[in-house]
C-alpha cells in the first residue's frame, strides 16, 4: 500500500488484523507523500502490532502536523511502551487515546484455526526512546479505554506525563462494552479475565 502526493489528506484510518507473515508498516515511508495528515486512527484487531516503532528522526518529517492519535484494539497483556515512539515524533500532537482490549467475540479463538492461519501469540513491542529527556509541549489530552489497575498501566501514564509536560487531562475507562461478547460460550467466557477497573469512588480517587 502506497499513497501518490495527496498534500489534503488529513484523516487517515488503518484496520488490519495481522499474522506472522505479515511484513511491519513503516509510517515514514506509508506517510511520505501525506504532509498534512492531522489525524492517525490505527485498529489493531486485538491481534498482533504491525507499525514498526520508528527512529523520531525518520517520523518527524511525516508527522509534523499530526494532532490527533487513536490506537485500537491494543492486545491486552502487552507492554504499552511503544507507543511513546508517536509522541517523540509527532510535536503538534494534542489528544492521545488508546484502547486496550481482547475482543474475544471477533478473535479467532480455536488454538488450530489460530496455528493454520499464523495468528501470532502476544509479544511486546519493543521501543527505547531516541532521545531519553525528550519533553512534549503540545500533549493536552491522554485516554485510555481499558485501564486496569496495575504497575504496567501506571509506569505508562507516569512515562507519558514525564515526557508531556503541558498534559492537562487523563481520563482511565473501563474496558468497552459489546453486547454480542454476552453471547459468547461459557467456557469461553471463564477464560477472560475479569476486570479489576475501580468500580467505588473511593477506589478511583
Amino acid at each position: 500500500m502506497y499513497f501518490g502526493f495527496v498534500p489534503q489528506l488529513s484523516k487517515l484510518s488503518l484496520i488490519k488484523t495481522a499474522t506472522h507473515s505479515d511484513k511491519t508498516l513503516k509510517l515514514s515511508q506509508l506517510l511520505a507523500n501525506v504532509p498534512s495528515i492531522g489525524d492517525l486512527r490505527l485498529d489493531f484487531g486485538s491481534e498482533r502490532i504491525w507499525i514498526l516503532a520508528e527512529c523520531p528522526k525518520l517520523l518527524t518529517q511525516v508527522l509534523n502536523n499530526l494532532q490527533d492519535v487513536n490506537l485500537e484494539h491494543l492486545p491486552q497483556g502487552c507492554d504499552l511502551a511503544w507507543t511513546m515512539f508517536i509522541l517523540e515524533a509527532a510535536p503538534s500532537l494534542k489528544e492521545l487515546c488508546i484502547t486496550v482490549w481482547d475482543h474475544w467475540c471477533v478473535m479467532i479463538r480455536n488454538k488450530e484455526l489460530r496455528k493454520k492461519y499464523c495468528f501470532c501469540e502476544k509479544a511486546d513491542v519493543k521501543w527505547k526512546p531516541y532521545a531519553p529527556d525528550f519533553k512534549h509541549k503540545n500533549l493536552a489530552k491522554l485516554t485510555i479505554y481499558g485501564f486496569q489497575p496495575g504497575d504496567d498501566f501506571m509506569r505508562y501514564i507516569r512515562c507519558v506525563v514525564e515526557h508531556g509536560i503541558n498534559i492537562t487531562e487523563i481520563s482511565l475507562y473501563d474496558r468497552k462494552v459489546c453486547g454480542r461478547c454476552g453471547d459468547l460460550d461459557p467456557e469461553i467466557k471463564n477464560r477472560i479475565c475479569p476486570s479489576r477497573y475501580p468500580q467505588t469512588a473511593e477506589e478511583r480517587k
